[in-house]
């Protein structure tokens, strides 16, 4: 299998030779070039033909925004990576690429003097999503995996307990690509929605409010961060913040928020198994799990535990997804009740609630159709 070609971008040379050493180590990877600026990247690229770029965002002449914009023009779908630093100016930056569409990111180290552990904390970050983007982790760990007959005539596992509880908490869990599907998603919520929802998205400390604060211009609900004992409302939406595992407890008062800085499960920190496992442990049969896109396998377990509960569970399909590790590891497990594109998922969200609140009132499926969140 031939190696797979990375372009490397950056004015810093630290940097390139890091991340030149990082890919060089690997023998599934090849250092298809460098390039010192935007500029000269867009002109290597049809000489060097890489598989993947890691792009940096701040650039003499022509920066990592203003690259990426050019670059999509011409090659709409090549991998890009950014490379950002882990301050708020590199959050606002990062989520901006993705939006213009960056595939991914990784933090720069803080300390590029440290040399021994800026190169591990950046290999074991980049090495992974650049085979993810690529193809090649599905190739070596889902497809052996995925059982002799076809996916879609593999049936959810049967329920320890029968469905058809009224939904009281949607649970989300994304990581790969999810700012840009939680920005599609989130909005097709009404502004009545009537249960709470809380989302992992895989991202570190600072990212996390960022993304909230960005989502909540575009949404009709209130979302942000959420806060340890925090009490779920409707038409919340609370993020769980980066580095901390988030979870829920069932008090006097009601469900409330947990957080903890536990081991990282899958490792991840905030973990989706976490979340969802506390979830179904609270809300039961009543629990709606959601999985988007996103590589590894972090909200597996927990969606065993919700179908365990009698929950429910929808994934986004492999067409819309950027990498489709999460969704593809529950659907091979038979744990998806519906695999769903993105642009659907929002309205079978939706249905779902309100089905289930108007079943629970007597209306049955038509009155399903005209219930109202409103009263």
């Amino acid at each position: 299998m031939p190696k797979l070609r990375v372009l490397i971008v950056d004015d810093s040379v630290v940097i390139r030779r890091l991340v030149s050493d990082i890919i060089s180590a690997d023998s599934d990877l090849e250092v298809a070039g460098v390039a010192a600026n935007g500029r000269i990247a867009l002109d290597r690229i049809p000489q060097v033909n890489p598989d993947i770029i890691t792009l940096d965002v701040e650039m003499p002449e022509m920066d990592g925004l203003e690259t990426l914009k050019e670059l999509r023009r011409t090659y709409p779908r090549l991998p890009v990576i950014m490379f950002s630093t882990m301050t708020e100016r590199g959050g606002v930056t990062t989520l901006e690429a993705l939006s213009l569409g960056a595939s991914d990111y990784v933090t720069k180290p803080a300390n590029v003097g440290r040399v021994g552990e800026g190169i591990a904390r950046v290999r074991d970050d980049l090495i992974p999503k650049i085979k993810a983007l690529c193809g090649r982790a599905a190739q070596a760990v889902a497809k052996p995996a995925m059982p002799a007959v076809a996916r879609s005539t593999l049936l959810p596992k049967p329920r320890v307990h029968p469905p058809g509880a009224r939904v009281e908490i949607v649970a989300i869990g994304t990581s790969t690509g999810g700012p840009n599907a939680l920005a599609d998603l989130l909005p097709e919520l009404p502004g009545d929605f009537p249960v709470p929802v809380v989302i992992v998205q895989h991202m570190p400390p600072i990212f996390t409010k960022l993304l909230a604060d960005r989502l909540a211009a575009r949404i009709p609900l209130e979302i942000d961060e959420g806060y340890a004992g925090e009490e779920l409302r409707a038409g919340k939406i609370c993020i769980a913040p980066g580095d901390l595992h988030m979870s829920l407890e069932k008090t006097t008062k009601g469900p409330r928020i947990k957080l903890n800085q536990e081991p990282p499960e899958n490792s991840c920190r905030p973990s989706v198994d976490a979340l969802f496992r506390s979830v179904a442990q609270v809300y039961g049969a009543a629990t709606l799990g959601v999985i988007l896109t996103g590589m590894g396998q972090d909200g597996l377990r927990g969606c065993e535990h919700i179908r365990e509960a009698g929950g429910q569970v929808l994934i986004q399909d492999e067409a819309s997804s950027v990498v489709w590790g999460m969704p593809g590891f529950v659907a091979r497990a038979g744990l998806a009740d519906k695999e769903l594109p993105l642009n659907q998922l929002g309205e079978e969200i939706v249905r779902r609630v309100g089905q289930s609140r108007a079943k629970h009132a007597g209306l049955g499926l038509k009155g399903a159709e005209r219930v109202s969140f409103r009263g």
